[in-house]
């Protein structure tokens, strides 16, 4: 089925991948790619919206889009439980509209945070390293929020030692995640678990930008077939289950 995309920042990295994913899609015609500076009422003629922005704005972005029935496919980080649970009732109030939430559209990190999501039934300690470029804004990343929360809803809060300390990191369901931003790195991520005589590290590196292209196309199509629900999560789009 063909159907027209408008990207909203497409003028950063993320934007810049999904622009030239959708003009390599038979089925896909983008007509609108619009940054900070562009008004954002061109993006509501596209049967799907693309928001990948700033946390700051992207809820505005996405309720708006809905508003106007669109489907809204969110890259942008900051889409914790909270806001998720608003998402959920602006769609439901927009007979038609949907949203698809993808924290990362990389495969591999589908997965790791899957397995993740397995151990945290086996071991009660665990903690999150995640590391991104230095122009990311945001921390932590949308990614380790997802993990964290996932990992807690398998099995309730983990040990936390000494917590109130601030270099403990940001607690997530209960899991302290160490956020770092640095010059030479793509996107990298480490749930470390501890227990009796072991330690347990998942780690997923993200080399290239091109590692999103694959997600980003699954991600499109499950947009455009998305109404009256909003989905959460790469694993969702692909079938996965842990």
């Amino acid at each position: 089925m063909a159907f027209t995309v408008a990207v909203v920042g497409a003028s950063g990295r993320l934007g810049s991948v999904i622009t030239r994913v959708v003009a390599a899609m038979p089925d896909a015609e983008l007509i609108a790619a619009l940054s900070s500076a562009d008004a954002w009422s061109a993006a509501f003629e596209a049967d799907v919206v693309v928001d990948v922005t700033h946390p700051s704005v992207s809820p505005d972005i996405v309720g708006t889009a809905i508003e106007h029935g669109r489907r809204v496919l969110v890259g942008t980080s900051g889409w914790a439980e909270e806001r998720l649970a608003v998402l959920r009732r602006q769609v439901a109030s927009n007979p038609g509209s949907g949203a698809v939430v993808i924290p990362n559209f990389s495969l591999g990190s589908a997965l790791a945070t899957g397995f993740a999501t397995i151990a945290a039934r086996y071991f009660d300690s665990a903690e999150i390293i995640e590391a991104h470029h230095a122009s990311k804004v945001d921390s932590p990343s949308g990614t380790a929020v997802r993990t964290a929360e996932l990992m807690a809803a398998q099995r309730g809060p983990f040990s936390v030692p000494h917590a109130d300390q601030r270099a403990r990191g940001q607690q997530v369901g209960g899991i302290p995640i160490h956020s770092l931003r640095l010059d030479g790195v793509v996107a990298k991520q480490q749930v470390v678990f501890g227990g009796t005589g072991e330690t347990l590290t998942i780690t997923h590196d993200t080399t290239s930008n091109a590692a999103y292209e694959a997600g980003i196309r699954a991600a499109l199509l499950r947009t455009v077939e998305t109404a009256d629900e909003v989905v959460v999560g790469l694993d969702a789009v692909l079938g996965l289950s842990f």
